[in-house]
Formats: structure tokens, sequence, C-alpha cells
């Protein structure tokens, strides 16, 4: 297939042509007007000609509006763009194609997708883009608004398989906790595809994301089980990581000497002071009243 790039069209500006149709115009009556007094031919013969003249000069003038473009097509073959506001005159026999240069909104619906551990997930998301490319807009894709609509939603598609909606694990990233990332991915994942086209993605983000329904409820206790879960297991390294400091500076600093098993028993009163879920209560051990 062959690409066809933006290129310059040639124009003039508008406002010189109405002088000169007023021109011809005023040739044009005085003309007629003497043929009919002189009822000379000569005069029919050169006032036609000038007729189709004025009418193809009119047929020339085009008005470009602020971030849009005019794709010229001169019998079959690309003539050139017209981007910059105003009022022109260009070759009468092109036909004009109007491009929007503003910058679009795609919201896409809803979708049901596998993230990467299989689990089914509703995702939307929004995607900002703008035609840069008039001419690949144009002749490279048959209608290059549907075909964003059909790209996003296939990136969407397939950047959702590539991350689990959430994670515990450190350094993983995952749907819900990292947004810049997947964003990046995203827009990097549209972009080349709608490249093509002589489009640009400016900003793609997650709008919406969701467990699916028939799902939901038992993924919502699997997630607060997942998160109990890492959240013991940093309290548990902590407080082991607290108990070996402490053996370690009473041993160093010699305030008392203790064997294995009173290490054991220490070691198990600190973790269950640290690790549990409610205050503790200790007991404090005053000796005995008889010797």
């Amino acid at each position: 297939m062959q690409t066809i790039h933006e290129m310059k069209a040639w124009k003039i500006n508008g406002f010189w042509m109405p002088l000169l149709l007023v021109i011809l115009t005023v040739a044009g009556i005085f003309i007629l007007r003497e043929g009919i007094l002189t009822n000379e031919p000569a005069f029919l013969i050169i006032f036609i000609p000038l007729i189709l003249v004025i009418f193809m000069i009119s047929a020339g003038f085009m008005i470009v509006h602020p971030n849009e473009a005019k794709v010229l097509v001169f019998f079959g073959k690309y003539a050139g763009t017209v981007n910059t506001a105003g009022f022109w005159w260009i070759n009468p026999f092109t036909v004009r194609k109007a491009v929007s240069l503003r910058i679009h909104n795609f919201n896409s619906e809803k979708i049901k997708v596998n993230d990467f551990l299989g689990n089914p997930i509703e995702i939307a998301a929004v995607i900002v883009w703008r035609v840069v490319d008039s001419a690949k807009a144009t002749f490279d894709v048959e209608n290059y608004q549907q075909f964003v609509n059909v790209q996003c939603e296939t990136a969407i598609r397939s950047m959702a398989t590539q991350y689990p909606y959430d994670t515990h694990e450190e350094g993983r990233a995952s749907l819900r906790g990292s947004q810049q990332e997947v964003s990046e991915n995203l827009r990097a994942q549209v972009h080349t595809r709608l490249e093509i086209a002589g489009v640009e993605v400016t900003e793609a983000r997650i709008s919406h994301l969701a467990y699916a329904p028939e799902i939901a409820q038992v993924m919502l206790r699997r997630q607060q089980a997942e998160a109990i879960i890492a959240a013991r297991q940093r309290i548990v390294d902590g407080a082991v990581g607290m108990v070996e400091s402490a053996l370690t500076m009473l041993g160093e600093k010699g305030i008392f000497t203790l064997d294995q098993e009173k290490k054991a028993a220490m070691a198990n009163n600190l973790l269950v002071a640290l690790v549990s879920d409610h205050e503790t209560s200790p007991i404090v051990n005053v000796g005995t009243l008889f010797s």
C-alpha cells in the first residue's frame, strides 16, 4: 500500500480574486452591451468564454476555519492540504475534503475482559487524540474516526490482559495500583495502532475498573483476605526483626545473660505482644513472699 504524507497545497489570498471578478464582470457587461447594440456575433464569441472564466474563478474560493484542514484532490491525485485558517483561492477543479484537527475524546464502553490472572473484569478508558497528518487520515484508512474507535477498544483489551487487577507483591504492577504505568502503556499501544492513520494520542487513562458482577463479591472477599495476609506478613517480619534486635542489644550491653531456654521464652512473649490483634495484658513477676 502506498503511503501518502501531508504536503502544502498551492493557494493565494482569496481577497485579491474578487477584484478580478469585478473587472471581468464589468468587461462582460460592456461586451454584451456592445454586442446587442452592434449586433456583431464576435462580441458573443468573446462573452461566452468570459462568463465561463468568471464561473471558474468563483468556484475556487474556499474558507478554512481554525483547527481545520482541507485536503485537495485534483482528478484523483492528491494535490496537497490547506491547514492555515483564512479565505483562500485555489485550483477550482480540485475536490475538497474537510478534516478536523481539533482534539477529540474517545470514551470507550465498559468492556468485559480477563486480566493477567484470568479474572473477568470490566474496564473502560478515555483516549485523547487528534489528527496530525490529514493526508494519512483521508487516504490510508476508510474512515479515520471509526478506525480510531475500533483500534482503541482493541488496545484496551490487549493492555488489560498484561496486568492483574490487583497484587500485593512488591515491585509488580497492577491495573488498580499502577495507574501511571498502565496509562503510559495504554497510550503507547493506541498510538502505535493509530499512527498509520495520521493520528496522535496525547493521553490515555482508565475511567472505569471493576470485577465482573458475577465474581465481584467473591473477589472482594479474596482481595480482603489477601490484604490481611499481606499485612500479617509485614507485621511478622517487623516483629521478628524487633525481637532479634532486642536480644542482640541485651547481649551486647551485658545487661543480663540469658540461656537458650530464656531467650526462647522472651522471644515468644515479644512476638505474642507484637503480633497480637488485641492489646496484651502483661503479667509482672515480682518474686515470691517466701524464699
